[in-house]
């Protein structure tokens, strides 16, 4: 089993807290019940593709970055997934058998996370794959997918206008993020104008494409800027110039990784606090997990789109969070992107067992329709398209660097990754 030095370091797993975590999940779990050792199916029945399953084992993937730029946003991805695997060895594992896993640094470099996918398909053999977080690393990765048969759990938020049968987006899509988020904040703040800001490549700039079609088209507002800077980028003062200059009603932010560090602390040191209500910013890719490295005093009062915040108020999370503290240390952190990688191990789980075989093919029929109770965010449901439903949230980033949620949708809604007249 690979591990990488970054995470395995200095950790050991509490299999009592674990087991009793994993007790409690079992019984909220809806999906098949497990299947007693004794009645284990043999390999030959529930493997008949050539993949990484033995009579006592199951050899899945984990693929991200830990290291270069998108590491701080990527490592807690690793950690919620190898936590949920853990936890479903503590149970049983699935079909009787213990997962293993193998882990791949993407190194935050697109053809390198197509290498490794490959490696991890065509030499591994493993039985699914959990992993990336840009669009860029997915876009990479998803032909060799698509060619080989495999079948990755990709976690992140992303533009949407993209539906594969071997994927399962386990983020929120454009309609889910993007457009809710704006409503929102036109509604709420009475906004018209925007400034729109982000990292250089395609889940930016796809994102600030829909964004402008919704400002202009269905909002009535305007676009008054829009920048990209690559990534790894540190020097922002003069888009906070014009910031300052065109003065927009809101910033509408999709930086991404490390560059998120200077361009909030670059924020507060020219002066535009949020927290005075300066000035107001939605931001659509900073989750608790990038705030542990801008800093809570740097972002507070910024406002955050997503579907889960650690401080969600319910019997879910607060035994998720409980667990993931216990695994990783208590000055852990959980953001939408983290919890969003934890339920890809117990999806794949659920569609295993629901299939009665590890084959990729049945995996993904047996998938749509899957849906887990023991989600920290509440619930969720595999859709027919492979996304999720699942609610949307507004969260006011606070200076202890949580988010305070301010707003949250009624009911789930249902994903739709190709929305009319966005594409």
């Amino acid at each position: 089993m690979a591990q990488s030095k970054d995470l395995g370091k200095g950790f050991k797993l509490n299999r009592r807290h674990f087991l009793a975590a994993a007790i409690s999940a079992a019984v909220m779990l809806s999906t098949t019940p497990m299947m007693a050792l004794a009645d284990k199916p043999a390999t030959a029945d529930v493997n008949t593709t050539g993949l990484a399953v033995t009579d006592d084992t199951v050899t899945v993937g984990i693929l991200h970055s830990i290291t270069g730029t998108m590491a701080i946003s990527e490592e807690g991805s690793v950690q919620a997934e190898i936590l949920a695997i853990e936890q479903i060895n503590a149970m049983g594992g699935v079909l009787g058998r213990q997962i293993q896993y193998i882990q791949e640094d993407g190194a935050s470099d697109w053809p390198t996370f197509a290498d490794r996918s490959r490696k991890l398909l065509r030499q591994d053999n493993v039985a699914a794959v959990f992993g990336c977080w840009t669009s860029a690393s997915r876009k990479a990765v998803l032909p060799i997918f698509e060619r080989f048969n495999g079948m990755l759990y990709y976690p992140t938020f992303y533009e949407g206008l993209e539906q594969s049968p071997n994927v399962i987006y386990t983020g929120q899509e454009a309609t889910q993020q993007i457009l809710a988020g704006l409503d929102w904040i036109s509604n709420e703040k009475s906004a018209k104008s925007f400034y729109l800001i982000g990292s250089d490549y395609i889940w930016p700039r796809t994102s600030n494409k829909i964004a402008r079609i919704h400002i202009e088209q269905h909002l009535g507002g305007s676009v008054v800027g829009e920048d990209y800077f690559p990534l790894g980028h540190t020097s922002f003062n003069s888009v906070i110039n014009r910031i300052r200059l065109r003065k927009p009603d809101v910033v509408f932010a999709s930086v991404v990784g490390g560059s998120n560090v200077a361009f909030y602390r670059q924020l507060k040191a020219a002066g535009l606090d949020m927290s005075k209500e300066d000035f107001t910013l939605l931001t659509i890719s900073v989750t608790e997990d990038e705030i542990l490295g801008i800093g809570g005093e740097n972002i507070e009062g910024a406002y955050a789109s997503m579907k889960y915040f650690q401080s969600l108020d319910n019997e879910n999370n607060d035994a998720f969070v409980k667990a993931f503290k216990e695994r990783w240390g208590e000055n852990a952190v959980i953001g939408d992107v983290t919890q969003a990688a934890y339920l890809g191990p117990w999806l794949w789980k659920a569609a295993v067992e629901a299939a009665g075989s590890f084959d990729v093919d049945k995996v993904r029929e047996a998938s749509p329709g899957v849906e887990l109770t023991t989600a920290p965010e509440g619930y969720v449901r595999i859709h027919e398209n492979h996304h999720l439903w699942s609610k949307t949230r507004i969260g006011e980033a606070q200076r202890d660097g949580q988010f305070k949620v301010v707003y949250e949708t009624d009911d789930l809604m249902e994903p739709n990754p190709f929305p009319a007249g966005y594409q």
